[in-house]
Order: structure tokens, then C-alpha cells, then sequence
């Protein structure tokens, strides 16, 4: 592409302060460094997760920053090493990336890279310790290796999922973290046995796809718990086959479960 190589200058979400609105302002995103990617994001979801840190509850505050992990978009260009992206690849971003060499990545029962894993508290790439973003020379801080809320926005190539071209942006866009987080939460970690009984608390994204995951697993009765009653119907689609209201019980909600 024409823009490979160049600094490219686009619009992004820009959180200032903890809890102050974001601002739409032009940033420049420099060109991808040795085995990081840049993509044109199309797409990107709100997650709860993104609020949290912008409301700077609980961990070490850093600002500006640019946020966002939820996404779909297009590589731009790749840097030095990247052979199994190209530009024009449709991708989604992951906060917990793989390096496919540490003992986490040779590992089936874990995912926690020991270089790409989640972290929080880092706000620049991992190869030169620098920013990709910056307004007027000034850094902005990156947030889980992805900042989705950029047009434009560079990841470490372990951080980038290549998907088929045919899936719709718009819808799996949420792969990147709650479809993701639920099914593997049934799938990969409860690992229900075929024939059991699930309870699912919660029937928000996360919830809903950990209902599916269950389903897939061959879980014959999933128990959907939420406050919200409307959320029910819904449920049902990604396999819940019950539903408790706490609010409709005296008792505890797992004794409820438990007896049904």
C-alpha cells in the first residue's frame, strides 16, 4: 500500500484524563517496527473492561491513552519478520497474544504467553519500549497491545488473529474478547461433561457465549441467572434451557439452582 512505511495521521479516541470524556483528535500512528502489524480498524466494540481503566478504578493510571480491543480491521503493512500476515489480510486483535515459542504457548492448558500476555500497565510496544501514537511529537499511551479506538493502530504480530475475509467486521468484531472469554470459559475450563447440568450467572455477551459453550459441550440442562428477565428469550438461542431470577427466590440463588 502507498501509505507502507509512512507515518499515517487519522482520527482516535483520545482519553486525556481517568473518567473525562474521550476526545476525537488527529494522531499520528508511525509505521510497524520489527514483527508488529498495522491495521486499518473498521470496527470496534465497547467493552467493560475499557471503561474500567478509563475510569482508572483500582491500577496505576495512564494517561493519554488511546482504547479499545474489541476490533476488526484490515493490515495495512507489516514490519521486518512478518511473514504469516500481509497487507490486505482481515484480522482481529488479541490482548492476550502469543509468542507460540514459551512454555505457555507449547502448553494446551494455558494461554498466558510469557511475552504477549495481558498487561495493563504497559503503555508503549514491546520491542523498543516506545509509543506508536503521538500528537505534536507528544506520546499517547497504547492499552493491551491493541487501542482499537484509532483508525489506525499497531499490534505485535502475536496480538493478531488472521480471520476469512468472508466474516462479517461488524459482528465479529466481539471475538476478540467477550464471545471469546465465555465459550472458552465453558469450553476450555469447566469443560462440562456431556449429559451435565450448567449454571450460567449473568446472561450479558460473556454470559451468553458461555451458555453456547456449554451447549457445544453437551451440557443437557443450562440454567440461566440474570436480574434482568428480558434477557431470557434471548438466552435461549445460545442454549439456555432454564432460567432463576434471584430476585424471585428467598433463598440463595445457588440453592435454587441446585434444586430445580
Amino acid at each position: 500500500m502507498a501509505t507502507a512505511g509512512k507515518v499515517i495521521k487519522c482520527k482516535a479516541a483520545v482519553a486525556w484524563e481517568a473518567g473525562k470524556p474521550l476526545s476525537m483528535e488527529e494522531v499520528e500512528v508511525a509505521p510497524p517496527q520489527a514483527m508488529e502489524v498495522r491495521v486499518k480498524i473498521l470496527f470496534t466494540s465497547l467493552c467493560h473492561t475499557d471503561v474500567y481503566f478509563w475510569e482508572a478504578k483500582g491500577q496505576t493510571p495512564m494517561f493519554p491513552r488511546i482504547f479499545g480491543h474489541e476490533a476488526g480491521g484490515i493490515v495495512e503493512s507489516v514490519g521486518e519478520g512478518v511473514t504469516e500476515l500481509a497487507p490486505g489480510d482481515h484480522v482481529l486483535p488479541v490482548f492476550t497474544g502469543e509468542c507460540k515459542e514459551c512454555p505457555h504457548c507449547k502448553s494446551a492448558e494455558s494461554n498466558m504467553c510469557d511475552l504477549l500476555r495481558i498487561n495493563t500497565d504497559r503503555g508503549v510496544m514491546i520491542g523498543d519500549g516506545k509509543s506508536r501514537f503521538s500528537i505534536d511529537g507528544k506520546p499517547i499511551y497504547h492499552f493491551v497491545g491493541t487501542s482499537t479506538f484509532s483508525e489506525y493502530t499497531v499490534m505485535h504480530v502475536g496480538c493478531v488473529a488472521k480471520i476469512n475475509p468472508e466474516a462479517p467486521l461488524d459482528k465479529v468484531c466481539v471475538l476478540s474478547c467477550g464471545i471469546s472469554t465465555g465459550l472458552g470459559a465453558s469450553i476450555n475450563v469447566a469443560k462440562p461433561p456431556k449429559g451435565s447440568t450448567v449454571a450460567i450467572f449473568g446472561l450479558g455477551a460473556v454470559g451468553l457465549a458461555a451458555a453456547e459453550g456449554a451447549r457445544i459441550a453437551g451440557a443437557s440442562r443450562i440454567i440461566g441467572v440474570d436480574l434482568n428477565a428480558s434477557r431470557f428469550e434471548e438466552a435461549r438461542k445460545f442454549g439456555c434451557t432454564e432460567f432463576v431470577n434471584p430476585k424471585d427466590h428467598t433463598k440463595p440463588v445457588q440453592q435454587v439452582c441446585f434444586f430445580m
